[in-house]
Formats: C-alpha cells, structure tokens, sequence
C-alpha cells in the first residue's frame, strides 16, 4: 500500500508537468525503477506508458475543447509518430543506444540557451507554414520525434513544444496542444508493444492512470490560466531537469 501511494502521487505529479510542457518521465520513471527495483524494466516502462497515455490524452482533450489546436499539422505528425515509434522500438532491440545517451544532454542544453537566448520566443502564435509544406514539416517532425521515443524516449514531450515553436511558429500554449496529441500517438504505439510483450502491471498502472489524469487536468488549467509566459518558464526549468538527469545518467552513473 505505501507503494501505492508513493507512486500515485508521482503520477499526479508527472501528469500535470507533462500536460503543460511534457517531462513527466522524469518524475514518473525514477519513482517506479526507486520503488520497484526488482520489477523487470521493461515492465516499469510499459507500467509508466499505461498511465502516462491517459494523462496525456486527457491534456489533449483539455486543449482541444478550449484552445485552437492546429489539427493541419497535428494529424500527420501523430500519425508519422505512431508508425515511427515501432520503427525506433525496433531499431533499439538491434542497436544500443549509447550514443544517444551521451549526446542528449548537449542537445538539450542547446534547447535551453535558444529559448533562454530568445526573450520573444513562442510569445506569438503566427504559423510558418500551410498546405503541402506545413504536412511534410510535420511528417518530418512527428515522425523523427516518434522514432526517437520508440529508441530512447527521455525529453519527448518537451523536444515536441520547442520543434512546433521553432519550426511551426506557434507560441508555448498551442505548441503544447499539438505536442499532446503527437505524444499520445507515440505512447499508444508503445504501449501495444507493451502490452502484447506482456510487459505490464495493470492494477498498479490503472491507480498511477487516475492520478496522471487528475493530474494533467490541473495543469492544463494553470497553463490556460497563465497562458504562453508560465509554459515558456516551465519549459524551461523541465529542460534544466531534464540536462541534469541525462548528464547523471550518461556521464557518471554510466
């Protein structure tokens, strides 16, 4: 039971920074591999996926009936992300990614001074693109984002929010939206896999699924509440975390 509890406040947690800019796995992970340490990994992460799809479809949901979502660039990008994502699950059965693993803090710490460099950055929301280059835009992005999350994962939520401001012109809050439903494509396509390895604990991650959801509901009212501004600095202080976590991972815990 004290198990339970520590990891259904973990969800709740995760969910509301992820249905705001992503990165709930850096709470949500840690909590299950701390609590868990002799449950098989494969499982913690199928466990983590079963909760962390709801909450993230509900953030989803959140956006769609109360902001404009961009469902032009949405759509293919989840669907990219979808088949993408068992591409990457593949490939990593094949090749480890280590390399990976020791360039992600730096690609992230590059993420951080733009935004932090950029005072304006996803302040407005003026899209770049329409028609037949705003899908191949978000093809190449839904689908790159969705084979790394099927090969390694870490940050992909927040790597989707920069890439859709970056690359699509959205300010923080409308790049959130579409992020949540090119995530939700990615952590289905997962969470298949998973299910059909038989690598899931469905009583514990339908506990975590409740309060991942109560959780991103939260969030998703501080973020309409505060609008672009609170998304772009917590943005940023989830991608600080996110530095940390992967340098400790790659660089001394080995």
């Amino acid at each position: 039971m004290e198990d339970y509890v520590i990891l259904a406040a973990a969800a709740f947690v995760a969910g509301m920074i992820d249905a705001v800019v992503g990165g709930g796995g850096l709470i949500q992970l840690p909590a299950l591999f701390s609590t868990l340490p002799n449950v098989a990994p494969a499982t913690l992460l199928g466990t983590s996926k079963l909760a962390g799809v709801w909450g993230t479809g509900a953030a989803a949901l959140g956006f769609a009936r109360r902001v404009r979502v961009q469902w032009s660039t949405a759509v293919p990008a989840a669907v990219a992300a979808f088949a993408l994502s068992f591409v990457g699950a593949y490939t990593v059965t094949h090749i480890p990614p280590d390399f990976i693993r020791k360039l992600l803090p730096f690609i992230l710490i590059a993420v951080a001074a733009y935004t932090f460099a950029k005072k304006d950055f996803g302040s407005i929301h003026a899209p770049l693109h329409i028609g037949g280059k705003e899908r191949a835009w978000a093809i190449l992005v839904g689908g790159g984002i969705g084979f790394y999350d099927g090969f390694f994962g870490p940050g992909t939520g927040s790597f989707l929010v920069f890439l859709f401001v970056r690359f699509f012109g959205f300010d923080f809050l409308g790049a959130s939206a579409v992020a949540k439903v090119v995530n939700v494509a990615c952590n289905i396509a997962a969470l298949l896999w998973f299910g059909y390895s038989g690598h899931l604990l469905w009583q514990l991650g339908v506990v975590m699924a409740i309060c991942n959801v109560l959780g991103s509901l939260i969030g998703i009212r501080l973020a309409l509440r505060h609008g672009s501004g609170f998304v772009r600095k917590l943005f940023l202080v989830v991608v600080t975390g996110l530095i940390l976590k992967t340098g400790y991972d790659a660089f001394v815990a080995g």
